[in-house]
């Protein structure tokens, strides 16, 4: 009995070429694989709207799942959530599994839902400090100039202890910029009080986009939804990102902020017999319109470097054109669904698709793109050496979960049965730089009628006392306790969870501040 095309080791089906689809006694050679050792070297789903973008991306994910890899996706359009559901068996499904030679089996997969409204998924949220001022800047779309009094505000709020966390802080540490702009403009320049009224407009408008509920605490943990369910799949960890997608700079700007926290969290692992973790990147032309040089650049770095920590990236959009030829590049696994012809630019994205190919003799592949079928796409990937195979015009097999949209009941049973939920739903509030600059403007005007009198200086706070048995180290970790080893959300209750989440944020500042200060006098000035 030959083996099951759909259930080979090391292997993801993509689906069938052509010629082999409705052979009874298809062999192993006419199928499409993408091999799971080359799974990290990032890949290109592409086509114009309505040709299967999203069912071929949802193959791949319930494939790497199997093989035990974590997967990221964001759902644009609400229908991935199928993943979370076994097929229903249509009769579309049936039938093209059938023509491929393939079992129809209805399976679902160990999904995690988020969501940066807290509306369709656990909540998802980053401090201003783990954004940073140049993803900051990028989302606030600011000038060069802005972004400059950004960085300032980040370099004065790090000197000062002013922690940020949410937008009241960078609000309340603008305002202090502002205020004392003639002290520091002998250290830090020109700080012009027009760049600061632009961020504070700027930062206006992400508020009336619900940005605000994305900055604050607990802050994502992004090893939390690396991981596999009792069977050894990966879990499928999905964004809701239908109302996302009506702020576009901000669902881009997210999804960079993730894509570079994994670079900078994970370990160097090198080739694995599979990805520890695929990031789809669904609309992906949002990510480089109109993005300044500088962020292409460390895109381009991002993506180039990222394989040797076991992360494969996947990039969807209609045309190659909408990624840059520095990124592009680097997509070896690449599926290419129809494009459409009928203006000048269009023709070219279909030259430079079909260029990108390791061209086939039995077929014009510029002709080819035009007229692919839904559901079918032109198909080529990485070889066991590493190397691009010959393009093939294949029939994308069908997946095994739900292609469609779930109910919200069916959504919230997902989430109450997930491994996560508890542990990001209930928002934290701790001091922080409004906190602390709020008590330095109260304690300056009740001194004001008693004569003038000195606000607390952070920059001359006594330094922490080293225990006298291990130095600061050993009391940070007397201090914070069984931090380190904390037991498995599962066998939490919702409200440990949260208190959980609270102390491990408070121990992550704590550690990343002594972490800075240690940087700071090994490399001097160089941070």
């Amino acid at each position: 009995m030959p083996a099951d095309p759909n259930a080979l080791p090391g292997k993801i089906l993509v689906g069938a070429t052509r010629a082999s689809a409705k052979r009874e006694a298809a062999q192993e050679r006419q199928y499409q694989y993408l091999l799971l050792p080359l799974g990290n070297r990032h890949g290109l789903i592409a086509g114009a709207t309505g040709t299967g973008k999203s069912v071929t991306l949802q193959r791949l994910a319930e494939g790497f799942s199997r093989a035990g890899t974590t997967v990221f996706l964001a759902d644009v359009k609400g229908d991935l959530a199928g993943l979370s559901q076994p097929g229903d068996g249509r009769a579309i499904l049936v039938e093209r599994a059938k023509d491929l030679g393939l079992d129809y089996r209805p399976e679902k997969f160990p999904v995690i839902f988020w969501d940066l409204f807290a509306e369709n998924g656990h909540p998802v949220r980053a401090t201003i400090a783990e954004m940073g001022p140049l993803l900051l800047a990028r989302l606030l779309d600011l000038n060069d100039t802005q972004e400059g009094v950004l960085n300032i505000v980040f370099r004065v709020a790090d000197e000062r202890g002013l922690l940020l966390y949410d937008l009241k802080d960078l609000r309340a540490t603008l305002a202090y910029v502002a205020e004392n702009a003639s002290e520091l403009q002998t250290k830090y320049g020109n700080v012009a009080s027009s760049s600061i009224g632009a961020v504070q407009r700027q930062l206006l408008v992400l508020e009336t986009q619900g940005g605000e509920k994305f900055f604050g605490e607990p802050a994502l943990d992004l090893k939390d939804f690396i991981g596999q369910d009792e069977a050894g799949r990966g879990y499928v960890n999905i964004l809701a990102a239908e109302k996302l997608m009506r702020s576009p700079r901000l669902y881009a700007t997210f999804l960079l902020w993730m894509l570079t926290e994994l670079f900078t969290q994970l370990p160097e692992v090198g080739d694995l017999p599979a990805p520890k973790l695929v990031f789809f990147f669904d609309e992906a032309h949002l990510l480089f319109t109109d993005a300044p040089k500088g962020l292409l650049t460390a895109i381009e770095q991002v993506v180039r470097l990222i394989r040797s920590k076991g992360v494969g990236v996947y990039f969807v959009t209609q045309s190659p054109l909408d990624v840059p030829d520095t990124v592009l590049g680097q997509l070896g696994n690449r599926i290419q669904h129809a494009l459409r012809a009928f203006t000048p630019r269009d023709q070219k994205a279909v030259r430079t698709a079909a260029e990108t190919f390791r061209q086939n003799k039995d077929f014009d592949t510029a002709a080819a793109i035009t007229e692919l079928a839904v559901g079918e796409a032109l198909v080529s990937m990485l070889d066991e050496k590493g190397a691009p195979r010959v393009v093939e015009r294949t029939f994308i097999a069908p997946p095994s979960s739900r292609v469609g949209p779930i109910s919200p009941q069916e959504r919230q049973a997902v989430i109450e049965g997930g491994p996560l939920y508890g542990l990001y739903d209930t928002p934290i509030d701790r001091e922080s730089a409004f906190e602390v600059l709020q008590k330095r403007a109260g304690a300056r005007m009740e001194s004001a009628g008693a004569g003038p009198a000195k606000a607390p200086d952070v920059d001359n706070a006594p330094p922490i006392e080293a225990s006298a048995d291990g130095g600061i180290w050993e009391g940070v970790k007397g201090a914070l306790g069984g931090l380190f080893t904390r037991p498995s959300p599962n066998r939490l209750s919702p409200a440990e969870k949260a208190a959980s989440a609270a102390l491990q944020s408070a121990a992550k500042s704590f550690g990343t501040k002594i972490s800075r200060e240690v940087l700071r006098n090994i490399f001097g000035g160089m941070r």
